[in-house]
């Protein structure tokens, strides 16, 4: 079954790239294209991609402003994923994103083949960060956290395995490194994962590593 994705980029230049990137895999269907945030959001609601590769700087609506519209209103139905590709390694831009709940964010200069890759990850429903992204992100949220008892109350939710998971995720390994590390099958890690990420009421993994810096569990 192929991945349904919509390009949202202001260039048209870039947007014929990425059309030609991702129609070397046979696997992946680009659905339709848009040239700003409002037009993502029309689109995704009437084509329903699996994937939006959303830029941010655009006229109009900028792609933060259309991620929160999509994924808090459910303007592209249920399962739409959002990957950030942007030019601009700036933490407002990394941290609105992901607060927005994108499930990925990655650069432009990102390799092709990696993009693609990034594409099936996102659609598997797992997440993504770019290395100097996620450095960002650990420096940003490693900081002294701020006493919050919401947080504390659901990090005190999770068993003692399933902190050892969150833990583990935390550091960035794969489900089959975490499944190594704890001695467990695959199939076990995946169903601790969905229970920490319902426990901790967070969208996906990106958001459950950035938990885990925020309540201090990593630092």
């Amino acid at each position: 079954m192929s991945v349904r994705v919509l390009i949202v980029d202001d260039d048209e230049l870039m947007r014929a790239g990425l059309r030609g990137v991702l129609a070397s895999d046979p696997e992946i269907e680009i659905v339709g294209e848009a040239g700003d945030g409002r037009d993502a959001v029309y689109r995704a609601r009437k084509l329903q991609p699996d994937v939006v590769l959303m830029d941010v700087r655009m006229p109009d609506v900028d792609g933060i402003r259309a991620t929160r519209q999509l994924l808090d209103a459910g303007a592209g139905g249920d399962g739409l994923r959002v990957m950030i590709l942007t030019t601009f390694e700036d933490d407002d831009y990394i941290f609105g994103a992901l607060n927005a709940g994108a499930s990925g964010f990655l650069l432009k200069r990102t390799r092709p083949e990696d993009l693609v890759a990034a594409i099936h990850t996102i659609a598997a429903g797992d997440s993504l960060l770019s290395p100097s992204v996620t450095s960002r992100v650990i420096e940003r949220t490693a900081r002294r956290p701020a006493p919050d008892a919401e947080r504390d109350a659901r990090l005190a939710e999770l068993t003692p395995r399933e902190r050892e998971v969150l833990d583990l995720l935390a550091q960035g390994l794969s489900n089959a490194e975490i499944a190594a590390a704890l001695v467990i099958e695959e199939s076990t890690v995946k169903t601790h994962v969905k229970r920490v990420l319902v426990k901790l009421a967070v969208r996906d993994r990106v958001q459950a590593v950035i938990f885990a810096y925020e309540s201090g569990l990593r630092g």
